[in-house]
């Protein structure tokens, strides 16, 4: 009788696993980075800089003067270090010495930085010390840099270069593996079972020899790899939950506290029609939208001493949570308490009770917003960033308030300039630098740090 015997090596196993998955994954993940465009790096060596990075810092130092081909508040820019060799005779070197100090190179009584100057109303260009040599030699780069042609036939600036159209994603792509891997294991286990049923038929004796084997945490623990890898990932999974958790603090998206006395803004914004900015007047001329004054919920309540409900009544979710005409009318006294109404006498007692309202929205000190500026200059609509309040019983924080929702809606917004006199002049000077039709917040400024902090 022969006998087969079976060791299972799992350590070996699952060592060769780990490895060929980090192998196959690690060029996955670093696919998405390798996809730049190669035309401006080809061109990098031929033109003296990188043009890509002379794109970014002629965004940040030159564009709000410059274009490159056509005049602003300065000349524009393409090709100009060729065009001043040509035309003056002037070279790298007198460039680097007029964008670090022109002040200072027309001082010294050089004859084309003085033509310039007189050329261009005397406005001195601003001084850029901090740009080194490279720095500079990637901007010059950049406004010397033409694409390739496109499929029209024509030509335009780097800034019109149509991105790399990325490749299959990582997650399909590792799920494909996953499949793979799944098909193997069921494949292994039919393999064996297969095995054995022909041995049993042939008469072979199937034995696993069980061997004394060392307890699972000591193998791990002298397994310097499994060790490696395990605390390798258990760093990175920290670190990942840590910055999830970190991201949130501060942002109370869907923060609905209760209030000291209902108000409901489903019955006064949304069956009423009241607009906000009745209530909340300030919002009109004032950086805070403000808590209004009891008195202006008087305006109505003087006459409005009790809810009638609607003419369909009373809903059966509104029927469920106790919202009856009752527990309204029961509010509205709570108001009278709060101010000091007489209901028999119709006149105030002078006996009046602070209302604690909760605040819901709440900005942090450093983050600067102005009402006035979003609802009367801008137009915005309330519910583009407080949601459907025409449909909230209870007052909750519709959006999250953060620095990238704020900086995507100027990105995505655009200025409505019609019937606007306040964006009339900027709008049409602007349009023209940026060869649109409507221009987003972004456009305007809205990105400016220092529009929100200062």
């Amino acid at each position: 009788m022969r006998k087969v015997s079976h060791r299972i090596q799992f350590k070996q196993i699952l060592r060769l696993f780990i490895i060929t998955f980090l192998f196959n994954a690690t060029p996955l993940f670093a696919q998405d980075e390798a996809a730049v465009e190669p035309a401006a790096a080809e061109a990098s060596a031929d033109l003296g800089g990188d043009p890509t990075a002379g794109k970014q810092l002629f965004n940040q130092n030159c564009a709000a003067c410059h274009a490159l081909d056509r005049n602003m508040t300065g000349p524009m820019l393409r090709n100009v270090e060729t065009r001043l060799s040509e035309e003056q005779g002037l070279d790298r070197e007198w460039l680097y010495k007029w964008i670090r100090n022109s002040a200072g190179l027309i001082a010294s009584g050089d004859s084309y930085a003085n033509q310039v100057y007189n050329e261009w109303n005397q406005v001195a260009m601003t001084a850029f010390p901090l740009l080194s040599d490279t720095d500079i030699n990637n901007i010059l780069a950049y406004t010397a840099y033409v694409p390739p042609v496109t499929d029209g036939g024509g030509k335009g600036p780097i800034t019109e270069l149509k991105p790399v159209e990325p490749g299959i994603s990582n997650e399909i792509i590792l799920g494909a593996l996953a499949f793979v891997l799944a098909v193997l294991v069921i494949m292994l286990f039919t393999v064996n079972s297969t095995l054995r049923r022909i041995a049993e038929a042939n008469g072979i004796d199937v034995e696993r020899v069980r061997e004394k084997r060392t307890p699972i945490w000591k193998a791990f623990a002298q397994n310097q790899f499994l060790v490696f890898v395990s605390v390798l990932f258990l760093l990175l999974s920290s670190a990942y939950f840590a910055y999830a958790y970190m991201s949130q603090i501060g942002v109370d998206q869907g923060y609905a506290p209760v209030q000291p006395i209902h108000y409901s803004h489903r019955i006064h914004a949304g069956v009423n029609k009241i607009e906000c900015t009745y209530c909340h007047s300030s919002a009109r001329v004032s950086k805070h939208s403000g808590i209004p004054s009891l008195n202006v919920c008087m305006n109505c309540h003087k006459s409005i001493y009790e809810y009638k409900g609607t003419p369909e009544g009373p809903s059966a979710e509104d029927l469920a949570n106790g919202y009856t005409n009752e527990f309204y009318t029961k509010e509205i006294k709570r108001l009278y308490e709060a101010v000091g109404w007489d209901e028999g006498t119709q006149s105030y007692t002078g006996e009046s009770k602070p209302v604690k309202w909760v605040r819901i929205h709440n900005l942090p000190d450093f983050a600067y917003f102005n009402h006035s500026q979003h609802v009367t200059v801008g137009e915005i609509e309330c519910q583009t960033c407080h949601g459907p309040v025409e449909e909230m019983e209870i007052m909750y924080q519709y959006s999250p308030l953060t620095m990238g929702w704020c900086i995507n809606c100027h990105r995505e917004t655009n200025i409505k300039v019609a019937d606007n006199a306040y964006y009339e002049k900027i709008h049409a000077e602007l349009s023209k630098k940026y060869e649109v039709e409507e221009l987003t917040a972004a456009q305007m400024g809205g990105l400016e740090c220092g529009k929100c902090h200062y």
